[in-house]
C-alpha cells in the first residue's frame, strides 16, 4: 500500500543552530541530504510556516515543517516480539527492550522489531513507521525506552529530549583498564568520512556530544562503568568509549577485536531513564536490571553486577492511570 505521509515538524535546537537547513532536515527526518535539498527546492520545507530559501541557515526556536513524499511501504502489523512492559498509562510506555531486537523498521529489517511488538497496544505521534518512538536504542543494547501513546505526549517527549530533561544512565564494560575514576567525553560527533555506516569524532558535519562516566569496578583487564548521556547521537557511548581508547566489550564495530569468548554481544545496557511525566510534569523514575547473560559474564570475570541505586517504577509514589491496558 502507499503511505500517505502526514506533515512533521520540529522546533530548531541550540545545537542545531547555525547550520545549513537541508543538513538538520536531513538529520531530523532520517532521510539522505539530498532528498532533503530536493524538498527545500521543491518549497515543501517551511521554516516559520514560510517556504525556505536555499541555503537557509537555521536559528534556535525556528520551526521546522515538512511534507514526507509518499513512498510504497508495507503497512505495520502487530507481531509477537518479547519485550518487558516497565510501567504503562494512557499516554506513555515504558519498555525493557531485549538484545537482538531492532526499535523499528527499516530496510533489513521490516519484522520483528520493538514498534511491531507493541503496535498493538496503541502509539502515537511522530513518522508513519516508527510511532511513538522518542528515543532508540542499538539492536544490540538492552535496557530502558520510552515511547510515546499520543500525539502530544511524543511531543512533549521530544521537546524535554532537547531541552536535557531526560536522564539516560548505563551500564557499560569496557575492554581495558580505564586509569581515571570518572570523566567526561565532550567530542562532537558525525558520521565517518569515509564509511556512512559508522559514527565518529572525526567527521564532516559534527554534531555536540558529551558523554558522563564514573568507574564501578575493574578486573582482568576490564572496566565496568557508568555512563550518563548529556546529549543523544547515534552510537554515542560507543564512539567515545572507543575513542579514549578503552571500546564497549565486543563491539565489533568500534572496538576493532574479536569478542571475548562467552560474550555474544556487545556489553552495553540503559538501566535508568528518568523523566517528566507529559501530563503535568511529575518525575518518573525507572530501573532495568542488567540481563542474565551479561551478569553472567561479570561472574566469569569476578566482578559484580550492581544492585541498582532506584526503584522500577514511577517516582515520588505515583501509579499507573487507571486507563492503563
Amino acid at each position: 500500500m502507499r503511505d500517505m505521509p502526514e506533515a512533521q515538524s520540529f522546533v530548531v535546537t541550540r545545537d542545531e543552530a547555525g547550520r545549513r537547513l537541508d543538513v538538520v532536515l536531513a538529520a531530523r527526518a532520517e532521510v539522505a541530504r539530498s532528498a532533503a535539498a530536493r524538498l527545500v527546492a521543491a518549497g515543501a520545507a517551511l521554516v516559520d510556516g514560510r517556504p525556505a530559501r536555499k541555503g537557509h541557515v537555521v536559528r534556535a526556536g525556528e520551526t521546522v515543517s515538512w511534507t514526507p513524499t509518499p513512498q510504497e511501504s508495507p503497512a505495520l502489523v502487530a507481531e509477537d516480539v518479547p519485550v518487558r512492559i516497565v510501567y504503562e498509562d494512557d499516554w506513555i510506555l515504558v519498555v525493557d527492550k531485549p538484545a537482538g531486537v531492532v526499535v523499528h523498521p527499516a530496510p533489513g529489517h521490516e519484522h520483528g522489531t520493538l514498534v511491531q511488538g507493541l503496535v498493538g497496544r496503541g502509539l502515537g505521534g511522530g513518522h508513519g513507521r516508527r510511532p511513538g518512538i522518542v528515543h532508540r536504542l542499538d539492536k544490540e543494547t538492552s535496557g530502558l525506552l520510552v515511547v510515546a501513546r499520543r500525539e502530544d505526549a511524543y511531543r512533549r517527549l521530544v521537546a524535554d529530549m532537547a531541552r536535557r530533561r531526560v536522564s539516560r544512565v548505563y551500564l557499560a564494560l569496557l575492554s581495558g583498564s580505564l586509569p581515571q575514576d570518572e570523566g567526561t567525553v565532550d567530542a562532537p560527533i558525525g558520521r565517518h568520512v569515509r564509511d556512512r555506516k559508522r559514527m565518529s569524532v572525526h567527521t564532516a558535519h559534527a554534531r555536540p556530544a558529551v558523554t558522563h562516566f564514573r568507574v564501578l569496578e575493574r578486573a582482568a583487564g576490564f572496566t565496568l562503568a557508568e555512563v550518563r548521556l548529556e546529549t543523544g547521537r547515534t552510537h554515542q557511548i560507543r564512539v567515545h568509549m572507543a575513542a579514549l581508547g578503552f571500546p564497549v566489550a565486543g563491539d565489533v564495530t568500534y572496538g576493532g577485536q574479536p569478542r571475548p569468548a562467552g560474550l555474544e554481544r556487545h556489553f552495553l545496557h540503559a538501566a535508568r531513564l528518568a523523566f517528566p511525566h507529559p501530563e503535568d510534569g511529575r518525575p518518573l523514575a525507572f530501573a532495568a536490571p542488567l540481563p542474565a547473560e551479561l551478569v553472567r559474564f561479570l561472574d566469569e570475570l569476578g566482578m559484580t553486577a550492581p544492585a541498582g541505586d532506584m526503584p522500577s517504577g514511577p517516582a515520588c509514589g505515583s501509579t499507573p492511570s487507571s486507563g492503563a491496558r
